[in-house]
Order: C-alpha cells, then sequence, then structure tokens
C-alpha cells in the first residue's frame, strides 16, 4: 500500500478582499487570475474557494464553491490563484463577467486536498470536462516528488476538453476520450483505465469530474491495490462545514456507514469509502 500524507483541513483558510488579475475566455470557460497575496502558500491541490456573488445588493446570498486550478507566485502579482469557471448558473455568469481589477470577497483555502505520495510512484490523473483543471496543478506537485504521471481527459464533445495543450505539456502521456469522436479516441474515459493499471503499474489514481465517472473508476479499482482519490462534485450552500446540504454516504473508520460533508470531510475522498450507489438518497 502507497503512503500517502494528507493535509490539514480549513487550518489556514481566510476570508480576504482578492482583486481579479486577468479574465480570459478559454473554449466554454472562463480563465480567472486572482490576487490572493501570500495565503497562495497555503493553497494545495484539490483544495477550494468560497466567493461571495452578485455584490453587495444581490439576492444571491449563499457563496459559490469552485476548486482552485492552480497556485503561483510571482513579482508582479504576489500570490495569485487560477479558477477554470463554466459560466451556467447566475452565480457562475456573474463571476465570469467580472473584470480586471474587480474586488471578489472570497475564502480560501477550503475543503480537503489531494494527499501527496511519500515516494515516487506511477500515478494516473482522470478528468471530466472542466472538472479536469484543478489536476493540472497537481500533475506539477507530483512532478516534483518524482512520479510518473499520465494523463486521461474525458468529455462528451471536444469543446468540453479542458485546455488539452496544456494537460500534453504537464505529464508523460496523455490520452483524449470524447463520446462524440470530436477529438482524441472515441468512447468514455474510463474505458482504458483496466489497461493503463496493468501496463503502467499504477498506484494511484486522482480524478475529478462527474460523478458517476468517478463511481466508474471506483468499481474498476475497488478489487485491486490501486489507491483511487477522487475530488466529488456535490453541490454546496455554506462550503465551511454548517449547512448539511453537501453530505455523502461513506464509511467510517468502523465501517458503518456515515453522512459526510464534502466541503470539511473532502471534497478529496478516498473512493472506496463512498457509497456511490447510495448518494443522493436517503438512508
Amino acid at each position: 500500500m502507497v503512503g500517502i500524507r494528507v493535509s490539514t483541513i480549513n487550518k489556514n483558510a481566510t476570508q480576504i478582499k482578492a482583486a481579479v488579475v486577468s479574465n480570459k475566455r478559454v473554449g466554454q470557460y472562463h480563465q480567472l487570475i486572482i490576487n490572493i497575496g501570500d495565503i497562495a502558500s497555503a493553497c494545495k491541490p484539490g483544495n477550494f474557494v468560497a466567493i461571495n456573488v452578485g455584490g453587495e445588493n444581490s439576492r444571491m446570498i449563499l457563496r459559490r464553491a469552485f476548486a482552485i486550478s492552480r497556485v503561483s507566485v510571482n513579482s508582479t502579482f504576489g500570490g495569485t490563484m487560477e479558477l477554470i469557471v463554466a459560466p451556467h448558473g447566475q452565480g457562475s455568469k456573474w463571476l465570469c463577467a467580472q473584470g480586471e481589477g474587480a474586488v471578489l470577497d472570497v475564502i480560501v483555502p477550503l475543503g480537503k486536498a489531494f494527499g501527496i505520495p511519500t515516494e515516487p510512484v506511477q500515478v494516473l490523473l482522470v478528468g471530466g470536462g472542466y472538472g479536469s483543471a484543478p489536476l493540472f496543478g497537481l500533475a506539477e506537485v507530483l512532478n516534483a516528488r518524482g512520479c510518473r504521471v499520465d494523463m486521461l481527459l474525458g468529455a462528451s464533445t471536444a469543446s468540453k476538453i479542458y485546455a488539452p495543450m496544456e494537460g500534453k505539456r504537464a505529464v508523460n502521456s496523455l490520452r483524449i476520450y470524447t463520446e462524440d469522436a470530436t477529438m482524441g479516441q472515441s468512447g468514455r474515459v474510463t474505458e482504458p483505465i483496466p489497461g493503463l493499471i496493468a501496463d503502467l503499474n499504477i498506484a494511484v489514481i486522482y480524478s475529478c469530474g462527474p460523478m458517476a465517472m468517478l463511481a466508474a473508476i471506483d468499481e474498476i479499482t475497488r478489487e485491486s491495490d490501486v489507491v483511487h482519490q477522487c475530488a466529488v462534485e456535490e453541490s454546496m450552500a455554506c462550503g465551511i462545514g454548517i449547512c448539511m446540504t453537501c453530505v455523502l454516504p461513506v464509511s467510517d473508520e468502523t465501517g458503518n456507514i456515515a453522512m459526510q460533508r464534502s466541503c470539511i470531510d473532502g471534497p478529496v475522498m478516498d473512493g472506496s469509502l463512498v457509497h456511490w450507489d447510495k448518494v443522493g438518497k436517503v438512508l
């Protein structure tokens, strides 16, 4: 079994006013760079940020949670975080409309990050749609640890694959799967996983994307020695563990099922402990 070190949850979370450095359209998505100063050093792959959306007079009183794609530090802007946002709902559309210089009310960093292997091992990153964005920053951390990093990106169609060229630069190998065959190979992103586990001697799979994809990966890895760490996509209302709207059925230390909060006990979870067949059902 591979040793995994997991970060302490919300220890460094801080509410700050953060300025938008840039907002660029990338395909169907928006890439936002936000100045968060010294807090960038506390952000780890898998963490998320809760943002107050809509402005002071908005009726959207709940914050919106967004996965942090990556953080960086430079002499011009100091510490920044990158978000990849799909303008779907009212909150995300408002955020995507914020231009350079706009000031956001954010709480960061939140949630449990990905555990990083304590020694170099073979890892596989699996991303679905724009949910794959946090995997690029994770790839950089894993590369620095000496791991071989391979990546699978999948979506229903080519326009929903986020930054394939960036993914290719970050890993040893990249394969793309689209269900309508408009990019890469035809099929679901989970289809090649059993073969890759055997051929590459994969020790850890890191995944981000739709819940159905995460469940399918768990079905593949459950009877193996492969560790599956997944960032769950469960809707969060508060993002700090108060409202209990983002709970999932997860096995606890005794083997009993407990309703754990995605925002506090996750978003990164051990896929083998989640009861995927019971997600969304009353227990």
